[in-house]
């Protein structure tokens, strides 16, 4: 790398440098993706819409960063380019349950899927879910379920179907930045093949008879190896629905699940395949690279 200019003027002669240099690669960038889009075409299996490969790219880019530039910044510009990418390969819009007392989930799905990809706000949940299962959105952006919700919204996309819409991802990815209602997380759902990055959570969902308790459930799934991170149920008049999270990326061909469903025997009515995601960059991380570059900073300063 040349030495670093002095005077504000060559400071600035050399950042005009850089820029076109970055202008210069995000022009190549972009004729290699329209390469990358004839090559799925004749790969006709393949979509345009890569989750997993979208979260191993980021991953890696944070991990090999260094500089003040904080990395939740660079997952930022990654994301606008990844989603500028897609949309140069195939038509994609966005579904964002936003209503007026919750802007919050606007703010993710935008930071996400990118500030000029199509998104539309819709007022209800089911709006949202109509919207990906009738294809007039690719994704749909819908609040993180919680225990307890009177009228939880996954239960309205249990089916054995293929094509219905399951989780593909969790946001935000890398850094909440100013999104408004900052406590609240999402998933995003659609109709995308799962594949596995190496760090991943699975869900599916068991309805099940009234007889067996939660308790025993996780016990069940604690001694099949399962790591249990997410369990919520809705009650019915026959028994519940129980959205289950799992650690690592399971798919449904998984013995495991044979045996679950062994163990659980007739207390067993249906087990369905709910998607997944790749597990974000952590708060702490993000939290502990920025605080490394300010004490390096400041080791810096003291030594001179």
């Amino acid at each position: 790398m040349p030495p670093v200019p002095s005077t504000l003027e060559e400071l600035r002669r050399r950042l005009d440098q850089i820029d076109n240099k970055l202008h210069d690669l995000l022009i190549e960038r972009a004729e290699v993706v329209s390469r990358v889009r004839e090559s799925k075409k004749l790969s006709r299996n393949l979509s345009p819409f890569q989750p997993a490969r979208e979260a191993l790219i980021i991953r890696r880019l944070a991990g090999r960063h260094r500089g003040p530039l904080p990395v939740a910044t660079v997952v930022r510009i990654w994301r606008e380019m990844l989603s500028a990418a897609l949309r140069l390969q195939t038509e994609f819009a966005v579904a964002v349950f936003a209503p007026p007392e919750l802007p919050g989930f606007w703010d993710l799905a935008r930071d996400h899927y990118g500030s000029h990809t199509p998104m539309s706000a819709l007022g209800s949940i089911g709006q949202v879910i109509r919207a990906v299962a009738e294809g007039s959105a690719a994704v749909g952006v819908l609040p993180m379920p919680q225990e307890g919700d009177p009228d939880p919204w996954w239960r309205h996309l249990l089916s054995n179907d293929q094509n219905v819409p399951r989780v593909i991802a969790r946001l935000p990815f890398g850094g909440r930045g100013n999104a408004r209602d900052g406590a609240a997380d999402a998933l995003a759902i659609g109709r995308f093949p799962e594949q596995p990055t190496g760090e991943d959570r699975t869900l599916f969902v068991a309805e099940t008879a009234a007889d067996i308790s939660r308790g025993r459930f996780l016990a069940i799934l604690a001694s099949l190896g399962f790591s249990c991170s997410f369990f919520a149920s809705f009650e019915h008049s026959e028994g519940a629905h129980n959205l289950i999270e799992v650690e690592g990326f399971v798919p449904f061909s998984d013995p495991r699940l044979l045996r679950l469903r062994e163990e659980l025997g007739d207390s067993l009515q249906h087990l369905l395949p709910f998607g997944g995601y790749a597990v974000p960059l952590s708060p702490a991380l993000l939290t502990a690279m920025a605080e490394s570059e300010v004490e390096r900073g400041g080791a810096g300063a003291a030594k001179g």
